[in-house]
C-alpha cells in the first residue's frame, strides 16, 4: 500500500489526517488531491472547506505490494500474448493463397533422370525440385498448391502425400489429359484455384530454382494495382531469350520482344507469376503461352507489371543448367544459412553432404557438390562440380567431375566421369547417371549417355562420339 501523512488545514481546524490508497491510484493521490476529495475523509468538517494541506511524509511498502504488482504484470503478459496470437491467426486466415505448379511433360532435357521419374521429383541439392518450391510457397502462407500434371501423376501424388500433412499444406493434382502449354492448365484448375476470396494466386514453372522473394512480390503486387506481376531476371546474352521491355521506375511492362536482334532491355521472364483471379477469365481450355497469348494482351491494357528479381535465378530443366543451378544455390546458401554446409580437412568451397552419407578416408570433395541420403564415397574419390543423388556408391579413387550420378547407381574403381550423360539424352554435354548404372573399374566416360539398368566396359574418350547404351 502507499501512505500519505497529511497535514490538513481547514476554515475552522487543523488535522493530521493519514491517507491511505492502493498502489495504482498513486497518481491519483499525487496530482489530484482536491478540496472535494479530501474533505470526504475528514470526519467532522466534512462541509468545511479545506484551505491548504502539507506532505508531512511518503510511505511506500515496496515488498508488500510486489505480490500485487507481479499480478497484474502477468496479466498484461498474457493479453498482450493473445492478442499477438489472434493478430497472426486472422492474418493467416486473411491471406489463404493459393498457388499453381507448372509441373509439365515427360522432361526428355533431363533424361535419363526423368525416364523413370516425374521431372519435379528429380533431386536437387538432396531434396526433390518441387519441395524447394512448395516449402517456399508454405513459408510465406499459401495454404493449397495445384500441381498441374500430365506425366505420371500417379507417382507424383503417391510421393507427396505425406508432405501434405509435414508441411501442414494441401496439396491437389490437376491432371492435363492433353498438354495445355503454359495457359490452360490455369483455365483447367479455375475450380481449384479460385474462390470467393479474390486472392491473387502464385503460378510457378516446377524447373526454376531461385531464393523465392515471394513475400516481396506480394507486396509488389498490392502497391501497383494492376492485374497481373511477373517476376524478371538479368542475363547477360538478352539476344538468346524473349525480352520483357518495361519501365524501370515502374515495373509496367511495355512489351515483349522475342530473342531481339538489337538491344531492347536484358530481362527475361523468370517463370514466377502473382495473378489476379480475372486472369483466369482471359484464359480458353485449349493449349494456350501465358507467355505469348495472354501477358502480351494485359500489358497492352497497361494492366501488367514486372519485378526484378533479387539473387540467383536458374531453369534447371537441362543437365548443364543443373550444374550451374546448383553451383549458384551452394553459394546462395553459403550466405544464408554457411552452417547447412559441410566442412573439414576434405571438404573445398561449397558442399552439401546428407547426413546419412558415408565418406572415407583421403577423399577431396568440391567444391560445388550435393551428396544426398545413403550414399556412399569410398577413399581417395575426388568429386567436384556435380550432383550424387540418393544411395550412389563410389568406390576408390573414381573421379567425378561435372556430373549429375542418378539414383543407386555406381561408379567403379578408378573410374574418370566427366562431362557424360550415362543415361537416354540426346545434345547434352554433362554427366548424369540414370538409376542403377554401373560404371566398370578403370572406364573414362567423356561424354557418353547410358539408359538406366546399363553397364559402361570400355573408355569414351571424345564427348563428341556420345556414346549411348541402349536395350
Amino acid at each position: 500500500m502507499c501512505t500519505i501523512s497529511l497535514n490538513v488545514k481547514s476554515a475552522q481546524n487543523k488535522k493530521d489526517f493519514v491517507f491511505t490508497r492502493t498502489p495504482f491510484d498513486i497518481s491519483a493521490v499525487l496530482h489530484g488531491l482536491n478540496d472535494g476529495m479530501l474533505s470526504t475523509f475528514l470526519s467532522n468538517d466534512a462541509s468545511d472547506s479545506v484551505k491548504s494541506f502539507e506532505i508531512d511524509s511518503f510511505e511506500y511498502d515496496f515488498w508488500g505490494l510486489m505480490p500485487q504488482v507481479l499480478t497484474w504484470l502477468l496479466i498484461l503478459t498474457a493479453c498482450r500474448l493473445v492478442s499477438e496470437h489472434v493478430i497472426c491467426r486472422e492474418s493467416r486466415e486473411l491471406i489463404r493463397m493459393k498457388a499453381l505448379i507448372l509441373v509439365g511433360g515427360f522432361g526428355t532435357r533431363l533424361r535419363p533422370l526423368t525416364l523413370k521419374h516425374p521431372k519435379p521429383l528429380v533431386e536437387f541439392a538432396n531434396k526433390p525440385m518441387i519441395l524447394h518450391q512448395i516449402e517456399a510457397l508454405k513459408d510465406i502462407g499459401v495454404t493449397e498448391v495445384v500441381l498441374a500434371i500430365n506425366y505420371k501423376p500417379e507417382e507424383m501424388m503417391n510421393f507427396l502425400k505425406d508432405f501434405d500433412t509435414k508441411l501442414d499444406i494441401k496439396i491437389t493434382c490437376s491432371q492435363e489429359t492433353e498438354p495445355l502449354g503454359t495457359a490452360g492448365p490455369l483455365a483447367l484448375a479455375r475450380d481449384k484455384l479460385i474462390d470467393d476470396s479474390g486472392e491473387p494466386f502464385f503460378v510457378l514453372n516446377s524447373d526454376v530454382i531461385c531464393e523465392y522473394p515471394l513475400k516481396l512480390m506480394i507486396e509488389f503486387h498490392k502497391a501497383h494495382g494492376g492485374e497481373a506481376s511477373i517476376m524478371v531476371t538479368k542475363v547477360d546474352e538478352p539476344s538468346k531469350y524473349g525480352v520483357v521491355v518495361m519501365e524501370e521506375s515502374t515495373g509496367k511492362v511495355e512489351r515483349f520482344v522475342e530473342k531481339p536482334k538489337a538491344f531492347v532491355g536484358n530481362k527475361i521472364n523468370a517463370g514466377i507469376y502473382l495473378l489476379n483471379p480475372s486472369v483466369v477469365d482471359r484464359i480458353e481450355l485449349r493449349p494456350t503461352s501465358i507467355e505469348k497469348e495472354v501477358f502480351p494482351k494485359i500489358a497492352a491494357e497497361n494492366k501488367l507489371y514486372a519485378m526484378a528479381l533479387p539473387g540467383f535465378w536458374m531453369d534447371i530443366g537441362h543437365p548443364r543448367d543443373y550444374i550451374t543451378g546448383l553451383i549458384l544455390y551452394l553459394d546462395s546458401l553459403r550466405k544464408k544459412s554457411p552452417s547447412k554446409l559441410a566442412t573439414g580437412p576434405h571438404i573445398v568451397g561449397n558442399v552439401l553432404v546428407d547426413e546419412t552419407a558415408e565418406i572415407g578416408e583421403g577423399c577431396l570433395i568440391g567444391p560445388d557438390v550435393a551428396i544426398g541420403p545413403g550414399c556412399v564415397v569410398e577413399s581417395g574419390v575426388r568429386l567436384s562440380r556435380c550432383s550424387v543423388m540418393s544411395g550412389v556408391t563410389i568406390k576408390e579413387h573414381a573421379c567425378i567431375s561435372s556430373s549429375i550420378l542418378g539414383w543407386s547407381s555406381t561408379v567403379g574403381q578408378g573410374a574418370c566421369v566427366k562431362k557424360t550423360v550415362l543415361g537416354e539424352a540426346v545434345h547434352v554435354k554433362k554427366t548424369s547417371l540414370g538409376e542403377v548404372v554401373y560404371v566398370c573399374d578403370d572406364v573414362y566416360s567423356n561424354g557418353g549417355v547410358v539408359l538406366p539398368g546399363r553397364e559402361i566396359e570400355s573408355s569414351n574418350l571424345k564427348p563428341e562420339s556420345n556414346v549411348r547404351v541402349w536395350d
